[in-house]
């Protein structure tokens, strides 16, 4: 499986390294990565596909950083490759859509169809006119980073989410808490801007 997130990485890291370095870090997060798919190989295929394209690409990277850089540069280092890299992406391509008229209405009703029968998090919805609620109990980022004992890491998994959704100009987006967090849940807010 062609993994896209595995340029991006490379990419990124060719920016905050010497190219030796960046060359050999981005091997061993590969390898990572590989045995990583080892062992989720048992997921439903959405599962699958979500750990494989998304959340252990970040966990491999996170790991092998630690042989690298120190406990609190390394965490570092992923903030700005999760918030500059992957959150800054998606806002762009989330503010580019909003020219579509009825856009908080069309997005409403993918977000909620999506979150209804996915199987990467438990959730219940709500809606209203104008605004609509997701309180998911169980996520599968959350999950990963349990399961490969990087807990500390998904707070940026949650981080990427404000900036996705924030300064959006007809979504409003707001949460108190979140799993990451150490949240009994990620109580998202989602509020049509007039």
């Amino acid at each position: 499986m062609r993994i896209k997130q595995q340029k991006d990485i490379r990419h990124f890291l060719e920016t905050e390294f010497p190219l030796d370095m960046a060359g050999e870090i981005f091997d061993r997060q590969s390898d990572l990565l590989d045995l990583m798919l080892t062992k989720v190989q048992d997921e439903d295929k959405s599962r699958y596909k979500t750990l494989a394209r998304t959340i252990l690409p970040r966990i491999a990277l996170y790991e092998v950083l630690e042989d690298y850089t120190e406990a609190k540069d390394r965490l570092e280092i992923m903030r700005r490759y999760m918030i500059d890299t992957v959150a800054s992406g998606k806002h762009a391509s989330t503010a580019r859509m909003e020219i579509v008229p009825g856009f908080f209405y069309i997005y409403r009703a993918v977000f909620l169809r999506i979150m209804k029968t996915t199987t990467l998090q438990e959730s219940t919805q709500a809606k209203g006119r104008g605004y609509y609620d997701i309180t998911i109990t169980k996520c599968l980022w959350h999950d990963a980073c349990v399961r490969f004992d990087c807990r500390e890491l998904c707070p940026l998994f949650c981080d990427v989410d404000d900036v996705t959704y924030g300064a959006l100009r007809k979504i409003g987006f707001s949460r108190t808490k979140t799993l990451g967090y150490g949240g009994d849940c990620c109580d998202f807010h989602f509020y049509r801007k007039t």
